[in-house]
């Protein structure tokens, strides 16, 4: 047994099948089944089942094992294992901008220990499908539940960075931290020891899982539910980079706790919904949605670069508003200081990204980082098979950085060349029935500013200045 992989234990049980109608999330998949690995539809048609498919039956067996040794209900036995008393009754909160692994694992987290969830901002629209698919209430905004009770304690899950955190959270009140990301910039700092729980997993509810299943709880179906959703979320349908085989073995668990009968079906429904919603948010909604910033103190390089991920089963939808997006991004970066700012757009169905580039800067980092083919007049490169944040995208540009990578110099400015009090400001649309908000009285939107909105035209804009500082010389005989 390794950090990364659980021990094989391969047992073959006869369990007839009346008394399993489930088979952990894979019972439709071999209801259809044609052939060892694939499913057959009406019509003769023939498809491989998917990934998600495969791993919950080829752990059928251990996933019903595991369920069969628990508890039937979601009572609390008592355990010899060591389970935090710092965790009862506290506040589990998840990270601004919050996601479903930060609303899942946190209701997972409060059924676990005994405390309350609560969410660091609006759910979006996945995780108001899946809270509705289990009949989970929405868990109450951190800062309504800190107003009734501001001594509360805290613990954070799924993030441990100050940037991430909801500024109503007091970091004394912090007495534990349970996330799956690497330790960065601005995490934390305690004055005293408080309880960490890191794993590199693909998600946090997957150590919630886990944690469940090691102390000997049942967790109820909801809570499975939850769980479940929310690490097919993060892990892309189990096929994301940061996928481990404990993420695809809780699935298979999970799935045969929650009763999931068709997982792919399911999978299918909370993917639609989160891309359901892109389709109607602002170009600051998508540039600011999924941002997170990392800070870089380097020999060549120091500041913050913002990093924005849109996923989606549809990404000619967003590229199709390049010409909105890039503004956009052009401003927040200029109101929050960042050295570089890039939007990664991410098709979860092909597990293909594009990164839309907004300046000369992003362009010569992104070149050299991933060297991906650029069109759109240098706005957007091919990114290929990569698709995770926290395992392609950051580790490469933190690798380049570290290793000596500079500003080029002589770069056109484009569009970072406006002053932050041009870029007008954001206002909710009183016409939009989503409530979206918009930039309005921008500069960036003048039709001066739309030759200079790619980096191809930056770059031709510095050569000119070139060309005419060495005209201006004087010439020596």
């Amino acid at each position: 047994e390794t950090d990364d992989q659980p021990a094989k234990k391969r047992v073959k049980i006869d369990v007839p099948a009346q008394e399993h109608p489930h088979h952990a999330g894979g019972a439709k998949a071999l209801e259809l089944a044609a052939g060892d690995h694939e499913k057959k539809y009406a019509g003769n048609i023939v498809r491989k089942r998917t990934e998600v498919e495969e791993q919950v039956i080829a752990k059928e067996a251990d996933a019903e094992l595991i369920v069969e040794s628990l508890p039937k209900d979601d009572s609390v036995p008592k355990v010899d294992l060591y389970l935090p008393q710092s965790l009862k009754d506290v506040v589990f909160v998840g990270h601004l901008v919050t996601d479903l692994d930060s609303i899942g694992g946190g209701i997972g987290a409060a059924a676990l220990y005994g405390g309350v969830p609560a969410s660091a901002s609006k759910v979006n629209s996945e995780t108001q499908f899946v809270l509705d698919y289990w009949g989970v209430e929405t868990p109450r905004p951190i800062e309504d539940v800190l107003k009734e009770n501001p001594d509360a304690k805290v613990c954070l899950v799924d993030h441990q960075q100050t940037s991430q955190m909801n500024p109503a959270i007091n970091v004394e009140n912090i007495v534990g931290v349970i996330d799956h990301h690497a330790l960065q910039s601005k995490t934390i700092v305690t004055d005293k020891p408080i309880y960490i729980d890191i794993r590199p997993w693909g998600s946090m509810s997957t150590i919630i899982a886990h944690t469940f299943l090691t102390h000997n709880r049942r967790p109820s179906k909801s809570v499975s539910g939850m769980l479940l959703c929310a690490i097919l979320s993060d892990t892309l349908n189990l096929l994301g980079p940061t996928t481990t085989e404990w993420d695809r073995l809780m699935v298979a668990v999970l799935a045969e706790i929650a009763e999931v009968d068709d997982i792919q079906l399911l999978a299918s429904q909370q993917f639609k919904a989160k891309s359901k919603e892109l389709a109607t948010m602002s170009a600051p909604a998508l540039v600011n949605g999924d941002q997170k910033t990392f800070s870089f103190d380097a020999s060549g390089f120091q500041g913050d670069i913002g990093f924005a991920v849109v996923e989606t089963t549809d990404d000619d939808a967003i590229l199709s508003r390049v010409d909105q997006l890039l503004p956009e991004m052009v401003a927040c970066k200029k109101e929050k200081n960042l050295q570089c700012i890039f939007l990664a757009v991410v098709n979860i169905v092909k597990l293909h990204s594009n990164l839309l580039l907004c300046g000369p800067t992003e362009h010569a980092l992104a070149s050299k980082a991933f060297g991906g083919n650029v069109t759109m007049d240098g706005a957007l490169m091919d990114l290929g098979g990569r698709v995770s944040r926290k395992k392609d995208y950051i580790p490469t540009i933190t690798s380049v950085i570290k290793n000596g990578w500079k500003k080029p110099r002589d770069l056109g400015r484009g569009l970072s060349m406006v002053d932050v009090t041009q870029l007008g400001k954001l206002e909710v649309d009183p016409n939009d029935p989503h409530g979206n908000v918009t930039r309005v009285g921008s500069v960036l939107d003048s039709p001066d500013m739309k030759g200079k909105r790619t980096c191809e035209a930056a770059e031709k804009e510095s050569e000119e200045k070139k060309d005419d500082d060495v005209e201006d010389e004087p010439i020596t005989i």
